[in-house]
């Protein structure tokens, strides 16, 4: 079956965006207990489309920042995002669930040996690298800090050590990157999860192949 055929096949079924990166076995694990069988794409790196017609179902692997736009445009119905993300876009998203994995938290961190007073209230101006630009600029701006903020989108830590930047903002999970790099933590701006997230004109027209999904995901959560 070709790629357009099968596409039409499952025109009534329900797209599922799945998550690259570290919560993507996490995420297989739990949809594979309510019999979708996802195993093929980390299996195979290349692979991101896996089609499911015994389940009426697609898998799509993509970018975690991505899944929140495929939703809200309706290419996936549903998708496996975390909280972080969300937070950051604001996509206009359903969010019917916590997922309960992939914990981890948003948080300024600095160099050990830095000069500048750790208490936010008696910082002026600083530069801060991120790719969650949203998230520190309402950070800071609650505080009254003027910050310049510098996009990068990975290897924040390394902004710091080379003068690029005087703090960061990025995610922690048990914070050794930070402590390997020489970086100490300052606040914490957010905890987050992974998340179902659902595209709102789906849940009305799928609504029953999509519900009874949520009803199982939450079922094996409680």
């Amino acid at each position: 079956m070709g790629m357009a055929s099968s596409f039409t096949a499952l025109a009534d079924g329900i797209t599922i965006a799945l998550p690259k990166g570290r919560i993507l076995a996490d995420a297989l694990a739990l949809l594979k207990k309510a019999g979708f069988d996802g195993e093929a794409l980390a299996d195979d790196s290349r692979k991101l489309i896996l089609d499911l017609p015994e389940r009426r179902a697609r898998l799509l692997l993509l970018r975690n920042s991505d899944i929140p736009t495929y939703v809200e445009y309706g290419a996936a119905d549903m998708g496996i995002v975390g909280k972080d993300i969300l937070q950051e876009q604001l996509k206009d998203v359903y969010e019917p669930l916590d997922l309960q994995f992939g914990a981890c938290r948003l948080v300024v961190a600095r160099p050990r040996d830095y000069s500048r007073p750790a208490d936010a209230v008696n910082w002026s101006h600083i530069k801060v690298a991120t790719k969650y630009m949203r998230l520190a600029e309402e950070h800071f701006s609650k505080k009254g800090v003027q910050v310049e903020l510098i996009y990068l989108g990975g290897s924040v830590e390394l902004a710091p050590l080379i003068g690029l930047s005087d703090y960061i903002v990025d995610l922690v999970q048990s914070g050794r990157t930070l402590h390997e790099n020489g970086l100490v933590e300052v606040e914490e701006i957010m905890y987050s999860t992974a998340r179902l997230v659902v595209n709102r004109a789906s849940q009305k027209t799928k609504y029953e192949p999509m519900m009874h999904l949520v009803h199982q995901l939450r079922t094996y959560l409680s």
